[in-house]
């Protein structure tokens, strides 16, 4: 019976022959070099101010944030009222007041005022330590500020005049 030699066993062989593939994969890196304006010089360091925290990964695995998604939602409720609203303008524009008044937001306004109870919390936005609230005069998001006011009869008569 033959024994197997070291190189056999630990798989030790050194510099093995060129193989085509590998022969075909070296012409391809020198010829890249020499388009490549980098080679020869050194490379410029990145500084990361930043680390990969557990929460910020875990949050990117799960999807959407719960304020992402509720401000998707929040924007649907909308356009549904405001399509509703369009029909009932149409239909009924003598009694239009009476309509307004009567027309009930709670769905979207149960929406709104959670939002901005948790959007602070839930987006981490940097809070005054002296006055122990959300600094929300800087914050702006879309170009506005991140609380969203909550819908009534003069936000539909604004938007449908009587």
């Amino acid at each position: 019976m033959k024994r197997p030699q070291a190189e056999e066993i630990l798989g030790e062989w050194g510099v093995r022959d060129v193989t085509p593939p590998s022969q075909r994969e070296r012409k391809q890196v020198t010829a890249d070099l020499d388009l490549n304006p980098l080679v020869g010089r050194p490379l410029r360091r990145r500084l990361r101010n930043f680390r990969g925290e557990p929460d910020n990964y875990l949050a990117s695995l799960g999807g959407p944030l719960p304020y992402m998604r509720r401000l998707r939602e929040i924007e649907a409720l909308i356009e549904a009222h405001l399509e509703r609203l369009e029909e009932a303008y149409a239909e009924r524009a003598a009694d239009w007041h009476a309509v307004v008044e009567r027309w009930d937001f709670g769905d979207v306004n149960d929406l709104i005022e959670r939002h901005n109870r948790w959007y602070p919390v839930e987006a981490r936005l940097a809070m005054d330590p002296r006055s122990r609230d959300f600094v929300n005069d800087f914050v702006k998001v879309g170009g506005r500020p991140y609380q969203r006011e909550p819908l009534d009869a003069a936000w539909v008569l604004a938007r449908f005049p009587a």
